[in-house]
């Protein structure tokens, strides 16, 4: 994926904070579940509310994002500094994460006001070793999720590496921007209130967990439908080009997050169908092929108890 040398970059939309390195936390500890594993990363939506976080302490700015301290927080504005435009993004992770943000939430905008809504933006939040929420205390092993409380997205600064050298995923920028969209899935569902239809604690290969999972990987497909043609503020798109290199690797990371995929190869080996919370490798990659060939929205319907999950 290659971003536009001179697009612009809205920094602001990124943030990145502190935890509290393995301490304690203010308000109780989100519970992960998922067949009995700590690490399903992008997999993960929180619909626990019941908790308040905290904040971090400050510290230096990290130079990357492979030099934020545990438990430490950067300054705000380094990114703002040193992220500005597409050719930024093409020479440093941490500015390609803020283009693929921008672009995703720049579709969603444009696909509310087509819709008679009004989107509502949400910022990703940066964070390393543990990091506090309105959803409650969450550690690195928790990978990146959404908090509907505060209507945030958490990545875990260490994430991408693990989903290459845990999970065997191959990696790039469209995959971490695959993982991007499938959060930024989850809160157009707490926009639109779909979140509501589920009952977390309901597991299974026809749950409404998996169902809300799926229809956000299809949201996922349909932003990278449109994401060569999803403009900045001076109306130049963020993204010149997506690869068919770069499909196959987002498919292969859809694949390697599907729950039978993760009980087989990273838990005890026997898959146990009940407890999906996430859908099949199978599914998983259905649905974000969906989207992505279908560009439509409404194509995601997978709460349409005629539409076959996979």
């Amino acid at each position: 994926m290659r971003f536009n040398d001179d697009a612009e970059l809205d920094a602001s939309q990124v943030e990145e904070v502190g935890g509290s390195g393995g301490g304690g936390f203010g308000g109780g500890t989100i519970a992960v579940g998922g067949g009995g594993l700590a690490l399903v990363g992008m997999v993960l939506y929180f619909l626990l509310s019941n908790f308040a976080g905290g904040g971090g302490q400050p510290a230096l700015p990290p130079l990357s994002l492979d030099q934020l301290p545990v438990g430490q927080q950067a300054d705000d504005q380094r990114l703002a500094q040193e992220c500005r435009t597409g050719a930024d993004a093409n020479t440093r992770e941490d500015c390609a994460l803020v283009a693929s943000i921008n672009s995703i939430q720049g579709y969603w905008s444009e696909q509310f006001v087509r819709s008679g809504g009004k989107y509502q933006a949400a910022p990703t939040k940066f964070f390393r070793g543990a990091v506090n929420t309105a959803c409650g205390g969450a550690t690195s092993d928790v990978g990146p999720f959404y908090c509907p409380a505060d209507a945030d997205v958490y990545i875990d600064l260490d994430f991408f590496k693990e989903l290459k050298t845990r999970f065997g995923a191959q990696g790039g920028s469209f995959v971490e921007a695959y993982v991007l969209a499938h959060e930024y899935g989850h809160h157009v569902q707490n926009l639109l209130g779909t979140n509501s239809k589920v009952n977390p604690r309901q597991t299974g290969p026809t749950s409404g967990a998996v169902r809300l999972e799926l229809q956000a990987d299809c949201y996922a497909g349909v932003w990278a439908n449109h994401a060569t043609t999803v403009p900045t503020r001076s109306g130049k798109p963020l993204i010149q080009d997506i690869s068919d290199d770069d499909i196959r690797r987002a498919v292969d990371a859809a694949g390697r997050i599907g729950d039978d995929y993760i009980q087989a190869k990273l838990g005890g080996g026997h898959v146990d169908e009940s407890k999906f919370t996430h859908g099949s490798s199978a599914q998983r990659e259905k649905w974000f092929t969906t989207g992505l060939r279908t560009g439509n929205p409404n194509a995601c319907n997978t709460f349409d108890p005629k539409v076959s999950l996979g």
